[in-house]
C-alpha cells in the first residue's frame, strides 16, 4: 500500500476541508463545497459496503479502467460518476461542520475495516471489484480531483 495517499485520504485531506468557507465555489462542476464533502463521504461508503451501485462498465473494458487506477494519471476537471444524477444530489446534514465530521467518521470506518486484516474487497461502480490498495489510490485520485476543483491545492 501507497503510505503517502494512504495519509492524504485518512489525514490531509480533511485538514484542507476544515478550512473551506461554506460558501467557496468550484473552479468546474456545479457541487457546492458541502455537497462535496457528502459526496466524497459517499464514496467511502460505496468501498465499504454501506452503498451499493451496479456494476456500469463492460467487462471486456475494466482492464482498461484498471490500468488507469494504477496509473498516476489524474481524473479531468468535469469528470461526472455515471451512476449519479446530472443534478448535485441535495444536502442531507444541516452544516459543513456535520458534513465533515460524517466524512471523518467514514474514513475511519474504511481505514478500520480494511486493517482488521480481512480479506476485503467491494466493487466500483466503473472499476469493478476493488481490493483495499486499488481503493486507496481511487479514494486518492478522487480527493485530490475534488482538493483541485476546491482550490485547495495546485
Amino acid at each position: 500500500m501507497d503510505s503517502q495517499k494512504f495519509n492524504f485520504i485518512t489525514t490531509e485531506f480533511i485538514g484542507l476541508i476544515k478550512n473551506l468557507p461554506d460558501d467557496t465555489t468550484g473552479k468546474w462542476g456545479k457541487m457546492s463545497a458541502q455537497q462535496m464533502i457528502e459526496h466524497v463521504s459517499g464514496f467511502f461508503k460505496v468501498s465499504t459496503n454501506q452503498l451499493h451501485f451496479p456494476l456500469v462498465t463492460a467487462v471486456e473494458h475494466l482492464p482498461k479502467y484498471k490500468e488507469f487506477l494504477l496509473s498516476e494519471k489524474e481524473f479531468k476537471e468535469n469528470t461526472k460518476a455515471p451512476v449519479l444524477p446530472d443534478e448535485p444530489l441535495p444536502v442531507s446534514f444541516s452544516t459543513m461542520n456535520e458534513a465533515v465530521a460524517d466524512l471523518e467518521k467514514q474514513i475511519q470506518l474504511f481505514a478500520d475495516k480494511f486493517k482488521s486484516g480481512e480479506t476485503v474487497s467491494s466493487q466500483h461502480p466503473v472499476f469493478g471489484e476493488l481490493n483495499f490498495e486499488e481503493w486507496v489510490l481511487l479514494h486518492y485520485k478522487h480527493q485530490l480531483h475534488h482538493a483541485k476543483q476546491f482550490g485547495l491545492m495546485g
